[in-house]
């Protein structure tokens, strides 16, 4: 199992799955109430970390809904019985995935609808947990970004050296960077970086040594 870091009374595990290597994200507070984070693939895998890390999951937040972020939503959201979570722009993509993933030839179980829509400044609340969503578009145009305490779950808009990728439908990448400066690199320094694949890393580090961020 991935170890747990700590921030503040928050513990955070990532889980890379699937062929594309995309992370899971499990967020838990002091109480062991917590969220997860675009469960894209290997549902059993995923379903494991959150038995062992003994996380209360009050629902599956999307980041967007590229097919490598939603490919085991369907499974784990039965498994746990919880409602799932996404911006409402994200929904056409959300309904593409299994076409989108047919032409990679990778297997896909399309989820269902989700329950909830993400709106800009929403709060999401498990146990002593606390986080908000901040609307960044430019990798997927319902991309949103969960702000918890010293750290933020960033999908694919930070990564470590690199920024998402816009050349796919619906991609804008002065809206990207601009959403970036806005919303992630108004942080302190010290806040961790979960992206949706790679290793995290901080606000500060990418500040600093982000060739895209020049």
């Amino acid at each position: 199992m991935t170890r747990a870091r700590q921030h503040g009374t928050a513990q955070v595990w990532t889980l890379p799955t699937g062929p594309l290597q995309e992370n899971a994200v499990l967020v838990a507070g002091q109480g062991g109430e917590g969220f997860l984070f675009d469960p894209g693939d290997e549902a059993e895998r995923v379903l494991a970390l959150v038995r062992e890390a003994g996380v209360t999951v009050r629902g599956i937040l999307l980041t967007h809904a590229h097919f490598d972020h939603i490919g085991a939503v369907q499974p784990v959201r039965e498994a746990l019985e919880v409602p799932v979570s996404l911006h409402p722009a994200d929904l056409p993509l959300y309904r593409l995935g299994a076409a989108s993933a047919a032409r990679w030839n990778l297997p896909f179980i399309q989820p269902e609808a989700p329950e909830h829509e993400i709106t800009q400044g929403q709060t999401f609340q498990a146990g002593d947990l606390t986080l908000t969503a901040r609307e960044l578009p430019g990798h997927a145009p319902g991309h949103v970004v969960f702000v918890g305490e010293g750290f933020v779950v960033a999908g694919d808009t930070l990564f470590q050296g690199g920024i998402g990728r816009t050349d796919l439908p619906g991609g804008n990448h002065p809206q990207l960077l601009a959403g970036i400066a806005r919303e992630l690199l108004s942080l302190p320094g010290e806040t961790a970086v979960y992206p949706g694949h790679g290793p995290a890393t901080t606000i500060g580090a990418e500040r600093r040594t982000n060739p895209f961020l020049r």
